[in-house]
């Protein structure tokens, strides 16, 4: 038995995670290359190295080198040169050899000079170097579009080199949020982008800005969404800063609000604290799209939607008071709610909306309809209708924003 070589094998296979039939394949590659090297077999009618073998007991690890050779009459009965030899050549080997038969020679590896063991070593570390990259890169395909943890190496350029166990990743400067400074040997989540593969071994490129990264973070951290039983119909996020998650529950018994942000807000703190302290508003999905732009728009109350499901457009009466939440800081807020509803939103308050052609204010104002709650319709209307004097925005965020005298073109998604 052969216990050093084996327990070589065994420990490749451990720490680099490299299956033993590939080393085994690429020792015996590697031997057949140093018998041609050592015995210079080509000048003994060995030109072919299809006629060399070399085996390794997959359990012992024994060696076995040899040649195998058909035996021909004469040298013009030779039809493929390398696996066939003559009576005669044949039986300065085996005395009793015949015509038809095959010359079997065995060689000692142990015999190989020191050029061709070092040929063989050459062999089996680029093989080695050849699976461990195969297996790193069939590890990390397979996260393709999936969160990992990794630590903060370095920096070079605008770029920054993240760790990931067995491979370094890159996050790219567009990849990275704007005002997250991380420090070197900072544990940090990344969503692995794509992993190409290249000479040099897998290229693995990763984000901290997709908006996949916090849905992720939400499989993690929430029972329900693993389950199934919540689901998230929709993301919008402005890395850094805030992110807009409209979640459902395929049960009625749980409150899909409820369950992503967990008892005290433990869950959602913990994806918060993650993002580095990136709010996150959770609201609740609604296949009416006019309450799905009401829950979109909180904070703000919603006096009245009027939604064109055709055009994926809407228009949205606030409280005057209220304009300035719905818009949000810098037109966050209705920026946020337009990509999270895929609707085009025009916000107006009610004045603006009571002075615009077209508008019907005794829809909102029926003492039927006026529940404290607001109205919502899906509503066609013509092009240019009560749309050219509205806010237009796309976004979210608590903090109001100072409603300019003039109307603001609108927001989309």
């Amino acid at each position: 038995m052969n216990s050093e070589l084996l327990q070589a094998v065994e420990m490749l296979e451990k720490e680099r995670h490299i299956s033993r039939e590939s080393l085994f394949e690429a020792i015996e590659s590697s031997l057949i290359s140093a018998c041609k090297n050592n015995f210079q077999l080509s000048r003994n009618n060995l030109q072919d190295t299809e006629a060399i073998h070399a085996e390794i007991d997959r359990e012992t690890c024994d060696i076995h080198v040899y040649s195998e050779q058909r035996i021909v009459a004469t040298e013009d009965d030779i039809e493929e040169p390398g696996l066939e030899i003559t009576l005669e050549e044949a039986k300065q080997y085996d005395p009793g050899a015949e015509v038809g038969g095959v010359l079997r020679r065995d060689f000692d590896s142990k015999e190989f000079g020191r050029i061709a063991s070092q040929n063989a070593k050459n062999v089996i570390l680029q093989k080695i170097r050849e699976e461990e990259r195969g297996a790193i890169y069939n590890e990390y395909s397979s996260r393709e579009h999936d969160i990992v943890t990794g630590v903060v190496q370095r920096s070079y350029g605008r770029n920054i080199t993240i760790n990931l166990g067995r491979a370094d990743a890159i996050l790219t400067e567009n990849e990275q949020v704007r005002n997250e400074h991380l420090r070197p040997q900072e544990r940090i989540k990344v969503y692995i982008l794509e992993v190409k593969n290249n000479n040099k071994g897998p290229r693995i490129l990763v984000s901290r800005t997709h908006p996949d990264l916090v849905r992720r973070l939400f499989e993690q951290e929430v029972t329900e969404i693993r389950e199934g039983v919540v689901e998230i119909k929709s993301i919008a996020r402005e890395p850094g800063s805030r992110t807009k998650i409209a979640v459902y529950s395929n049960n009625s018994n749980v409150d899909a609000v409820g369950a992503c942000v967990g008892v005290n807000g433990t869950r959602v703190g913990m994806i918060v604290d993650e993002l580095n302290g990136e709010k996150i508003d959770i609201v609740n999905w609604d296949e009416n799209p006019g309450n799905f732009i009401q829950n979109a728009l909180s904070p703000a109350k919603i006096v009245a939607v009027f939604a064109d499901p055709d055009e994926h457009v809407a228009k949205v009466v606030v409280p005057d008071y209220q304009l300035s939440l719905a818009i949000g800081k810098e037109g966050q807020n209705a920026r946020l709610a337009a990509r999270l509803t895929g609707y085009k939103i025009d916000i107006k308050n009610e004045t603006q909306a009571k002075d615009t052609p077209g508008f019907r204010y005794e829809d909102y104002l029926d003492d039927e309809m006026d529940d404290g709650e607001g109205y919502y319709e899906e509503y066609e209307y013509a092009d240019g209708e009560y749309a050219e004097d509205g806010y237009v925005t796309e976004g979210a965020e608590e903090e109001p924003a100072e409603a300019p005298a003039e109307e603001a073109p609108a927001a989309e998604e």
